[in-house]
């Protein structure tokens, strides 16, 4: 079982992430645009060079980051601009843990295989704090 934080930046996530890199050392074990993602994500040509998902290692855990992006809905603020991140070790377990933690409060994006080949969804508990599940399917 893992938790992990994820930051939301609207349009700084490079440059925040460089900076966390400069601090704790390391790589980035993933750096991707929106422009790498497929055409059907709908986002404009002005944001497709901002950060959709960046991770990086630091001691046992992993911080990882996105900025927003206007087809997405609303910029991300103080206040909204992080979610947990939980890494489940089964499709049956990823789908229990959303369906609690979505008890009370909503489910923002549905258990789903995706085309970075992870089993992935969002959620919002009761507590109006934000949570992500991502099981990497190719992970054995």
């Amino acid at each position: 079982m893992s938790l992990s934080t994820y930051l939301y930046f609207d349009g700084q996530c490079g440059e925040a992430f460089e900076f966390y890199k400069s601090v704790f050392g390391g790589e980035f074990a993933v750096l991707q645009t929106f422009g790498d993602g497929p055409p059907e994500m709908g986002v404009g040509d002005d944001e497709k060079g901002r950060i959709m998902h960046v991770s990086l290692p630091v001691g046992d855990s992993v911080l990882m980051g996105s900025d927003t992006v206007s087809s997405f809905g609303d910029p991300a603020k103080s206040g909204n601009n992080f979610a947990i991140s939980f890494s489940p070790k089964t499709k049956a377990e990823a789908d229990n843990v959303i369906s609690k933690l979505a008890a009370g409060g909503e489910v923002t994006m549905d258990m789903n295989e995706t085309f970075w080949g992870s089993y992935f969804g969002m959620c919002m508990d009761k507590f109006g704090v934000h949570w992500m599940l991502n099981l990497d399917l190719g992970a054995k």
